[in-house]
């Protein structure tokens, strides 16, 4: 799914519940994770329908590097040469993105939340099993600008993963959270803004803490890695995501 203008200048592709973003800049394209691998025909016609070419991506920022947001990195790599950006305490996971600590144990989830079990299946159609890792990352500096189009700042948001960050886009008063704040659990398939189970997170208590960055940045639109689009402000968002608390 395609879905443009999700803010300004900044566009939704959504395949098997994972969320991918493009940014656009002056000189062209950044790409906010890379999803999983059966994205690809997807990011490319979404690129195309921009009115630009696979050669205009300029930059892949990784929220974090779990294996369904880094299914394509691969792949732009081998054909476009493109620079990936990930947190340096997430490189090691960029490399083998199924090696991620969790606090508990990812199998009793869908004996617990049954509603969750089609979106983990539709996951592992669109490759949740065959994601291969990408090393030599260029690091992320958090409370600094990316010179990549749109001008992202990082934001440390660790807690999901160790090196989670989020992308701050002050110009469009937009804050991409990654799965540092969700709309969508996939591990329940819970709605509202949260933070992901502990299936898939490493500290929740950290992830919990992290919240006070994101609504810092004040911003009025959240840009989830998981669900739709918040447009209530993050405020608001955070408010929810600590009163439901992990799960």
């Amino acid at each position: 799914m395609f879905v443009p203008d999700v803010a300004t200048g900044v566009h939704l592709i959504r395949r098997a519940h994972v969320n991918c973003y493009l940014i656009e800049g002056g000189n062209g394209l950044t790409l906010v994770d890379a999803g999983l691998p059966g994205v690809w025909r997807e990011l490319g016609s979404a690129i195309r329908t921009l009115g630009h070419r696979p050669e205009d991506l300029r930059a892949l920022v990784l929220t974090h590097a779990h294996f369904d947001h880094v299914g394509t990195a691969r792949r732009l790599v081998q054909r476009l040469g493109l620079p990936i950006y990930a947190h340096a305490r997430d490189a090691e996971l960029a490399a083998h993105p199924y090696r991620y600590a969790h606090e508990n144990p990812s199998a009793v989830y869908p004996l617990r939340h049954p509603r969750a079990v089609p979106m983990l299946v539709s996951m592992m159609l669109a490759g949740a099993a065959l994601v291969r890792g990408v090393s030599d990352t260029l690091p992320l500096a958090p409370d600094t600008t990316l010179h990549a189009p749109g001008r992202p700042r990082v934001i440390a948001t660790p807690g999901h993963t160790d090196g989670h960050v989020a992308l701050h886009l002050p110009d469009r008063d937009v804050v991409l959270t990654g799965d540092a704040l969700v709309t969508l659990d996939p591990y329940t398939a819970r709605t509202g803004p949260r933070i992901v189970a502990g299936a898939a997170t490493a500290d929740s208590a950290q992830a919990l803490e992290s919240l006070a960055a994101l609504e810092a940045t004040g911003a009025r639109t959240v840009l989830p890695g998981h669900g739709d689009v918040w447009d209530r402000g993050v405020r608001s968002a955070v408010e929810h995501a600590r009163r439901v608390g992990p799960a």
